[in-house]
């Protein structure tokens, strides 16, 4: 059996965490992924793959091979790439990630996109309010909202999102404006359970304010609704609410007083090459995203 169909192979059951996804995904037969996997552990004497009834993980030695493997595929896409020309389109499986509400407003139509401009490639996206790790969970590209921590990804800035304060102008007519952070205590507070930042919202020239949210949600887009329901006071990143802003159903507040806005970056995984539905990914988004008004 060619070894590189092994390689892509044991990639695919990898990143899919299990053999029957990887079939799919390759348009293969379970018992032939199976016997690619079982034949490329046996000519390594190494076991490569942990396998329950309920999901398969990389081993150890899986894990570290898998990362040479990855390196290794890469570098003869690139090779193909070259040799045949660099007017070739990108081909192949992409694997992308964003937080929840920003992939399904501004990734999600740029992935429909892409796919209808190279028609050759496929796309799997994971949606998700945490940071997702690219090498660990096999994810080619992720768009992350915030500093980025160091480390051996690749980063290239997109744009930026601001934190806002709002409310409904009901609620405000009822319980009045807060003019200083501070004053947030005096009000019924909803917060996100997924921005990590439950019980205490940082602002710029003010002390941190520690809140006791009256309502607590895991989506944003229930807290929106809350907000939206004239409920209380709530804190969300400015596209979230752009367009109940707009509307005029919600007011922002203390405007003065926003801490500095948090930048929105495209990553990948380091590597002495980038395969070619990657680098055109990339190129495609930041000069889609990176003329978005509200990302500005």
């Amino acid at each position: 059996m060619d070894r590189f169909h092994q390689l892509n192979v044991f990639v695919a059951v990898a990143e899919e965490q299990g053999f029957a996804a990887a079939a799919r995904r390759l348009d293969l037969s379970p018992p032939a992924v199976t016997r690619a996997v079982a034949q490329l552990e046996q000519r390594l004497g190494v076991k490569l793959l942990n396998r329950t009834t309920r999901f398969v993980r990389t081993t150890d030695a899986g894990q570290l091979y898998l990362e040479d493997v990855r390196r290794v595929l890469a570098d003869v896409e690139t090779a193909d790439a070259a040799v045949a020309g660099v007017s070739a389109a990108p081909r192949g499986h992409l694997s992308v990630t964003a937080p929840a509400m920003f992939g399904r407003i501004f990734v999600t139509p740029r992935l429909v996109a892409f796919l209808e401009q190279y028609p050759e490639t496929e796309i799997s996206a994971l949606f998700l309010d945490r940071d997702v790790n690219l090498l660990e969970e096999g994810v080619d590209v992720a768009i992350r909202i915030g500093d980025l921590p160091d480390s051996t990804l690749r980063a290239r800035r997109i744009g930026e999102v601001r934190q806002v304060v709002c409310a409904a102008p009901e609620y405000l007519q009822r319980s009045g404006i807060p003019q200083h952070p501070q004053e947030l205590a005096q009000h019924n507070l909803v917060v996100s359970t997924a921005t990590g930042s439950m019980h205490r919202w940082q602002f710029d020239g003010a002390r941190p304010v520690r809140l006791q949210p009256q309502l607590a949600l895991n989506t944003n887009d229930a807290v929106i609704e809350a907000a939206l329901s004239g409920f209380g006071v709530t804190r969300l990143l400015s596209y979230q609410v752009s367009r109940e802003v707009a509307a005029g159903r919600l007011q922002i507040l203390l405007e003065d007083y926003e801490p500095r806005p948090r930048p929105i970056h495209i990553v990948h995984r380091e590597g002495r090459f980038t395969p070619t539905r990657i680098r055109a990914f990339i190129d495609f988004i930041i000069a889609d995203l990176g003329a978005e008004p509200l990302l500005r």
